[in-house]
Order: C-alpha cells, then structure tokens, then sequence
C-alpha cells in the first residue's frame, strides 16, 4: 500500500490505513505499509507509544483478526524509557512480532532520537519466511544478508524514502535481490511530510529474477498485489547455488 502519510496525527493515519485495508476487494496474505505509517517520520516524543498499551497494536490486532491476514510496517514505540522505530508483523492468530531498525539515519538527527536495534528477525508464515528490515536498512548488505542454507525467502523492507535519493532506492532494491537470491518487497510513502520533504514512492516487488511483480510510479496512490512464486524462488536457488561461494563472517552488534 503506496499512499501519503498524515503528519503527526496517530488517530487519522489509523483510519486511512484500515479503509484501505477494508477496500481489498480480494483476499491477501500479507499487507505491507510504508514506515512509521501513523505519524510519519516524525521526532515528537509525546507520539510514542508504550508498547505495553499502544493503540496501534490493538488495531493491528484487530484488522489482522477481522480480515484474517497479516500486516507488515512499523511505528513509534516506546518501551523502558527508551524510543524505537519499531516494525511489527501482526499475524492473524493475534500475535505481533516485533524488530527494531538496526541502521539509524544520523545525518536527520534519527540516531539522536531512537535508540537502534540490535536483532535482526525472521518471521515464518504460511511457510514463508519474512525478514523485516527498514528504510535506512536497505543501505547496509551485511545486515540484510542471506546466510548459507537461506535465513530467509522475502526480504520486507518499510519506508520514508525521499524523492531526493530515489535513485539509490530503486538500485538497492535490485542489488539486494542479487546479492540474496531472494524476493524483495520494498514499500515507501508518497507526499510531502512535515519537514518540507517530499516522498515519490517506487514501491516496488522483485522476484529473484528480477522480474518487478508489481512496480509504482511516481507519487502513485494506490494498492497493488503480488503473487509471490516460492516454488520457483527455490527452483532457481538449487539451478544457481551461489551461496555455496559466499564469504562466511560474523556480525557483532
């Protein structure tokens, strides 16, 4: 889901998002959203939401349950007195699984505000397995990167990327394929947020042979599904083992 962000206002993003969410007029397994989807990328500490009582959660429960899918993206949180720019996979069993963005954009003032994770998480559904990153993340392939054997199948990426820098955007998406024989889905905003930046979108889904199964343009609003082949994804992992040649190193975080 491609659309703009309302700027600091949790109660109005939460009501766009579950009309499009209610929209579908067929049935998903996943949705993905843009980053920070109910307050933009934004620094007020007074938005931050207790992760033990957040109202986002409780509606990211209740869709995930209501129309029996799961939901991909992240928010403001907060938890021990600490803030995080927080991704959640809401499965519709009720759950969330959380992970926090490991890379913070320093430049915009990000690493002065959250504090940066430091586990990366993979998330298994429908026989599927998710690895959530955001935004800042798609930057860093030692960070995304597809360990021997495959952590992962989709790379999920959520995001507040401007239009400034669009260009690295649409690049890294495809190296991040090659890199991971994987499927990539990248998902970022359009409009102008508070801060005078604009945001021009190119979400897009990339299979391993870096077919686009869905792609938008430029400041496109709109919902768009893809059909992801993970028979072929494995197919394709078997005919070309490049993994097998990888460099084995260890992160420390």
């Amino acid at each position: 889901m491609q659309y703009p962000i309302e700027w600091a206002d949790i109660g109005k993003n939460l009501k766009i998002t579950e009309e499009r969410i209610a929209n579908l007029h067929t049935k998903v397994d996943l949705v993905v959203l843009p980053e920070m989807f109910t307050t933009g990328f934004c620094s007020t500490s007074s938005l931050a939401e207790d992760i033990n009582n957040s109202r986002t959660a409780n509606k990211l429960k209740e869709w995930a349950g209501k129309y029996n899918l799961a939901i991909f993206g992240s928010f403001m949180a907060k938890e021990a007195d600490k803030l995080y720019n927080r991704m959640f996979f809401a499965l519709p069993s009720g759950e969330i699984i959380y992970s926090d963005k490991r890379h913070l954009y320093a430049h915009g003032g990000e690493a002065e505000f959250f504090t940066a994770g430091s586990q990366r998480r993979v998330v298994e559904y429908k026989g599927v397995k998710f690895c959530m990153l955001a935004c800042y993340d798609l930057r860093f392939p030692v960070w995304s990167r597809n360990a021997s054997g495959f952590d992962y199948d989709v790379l999920l990426y959520t995001a507040n990327w401007p239009e400034i820098r669009i260009k690295y955007w649409d690049a890294l998406l495809q190296a991040r394929v090659i890199e991971n024989q994987c499927i990539v889905c990248g998902i970022n905003r359009v409009g102008d947020d508070g801060l005078g930046l604009h945001y021009n979108g190119h979400s897009a889904v990339i299979d391993t042979y870096l077919n686009q199964l869905v792609s938008f343009g430029d400041n496109e609003q709109a919902t768009k599904i893809a059909t992801l082949d993970i028979n072929a994804l494995h197919i394709f992992r078997e005919h070309s083992p490049l993994w097998k040649d990888a460099d084995k190193f260890e992160i420390v975080t």
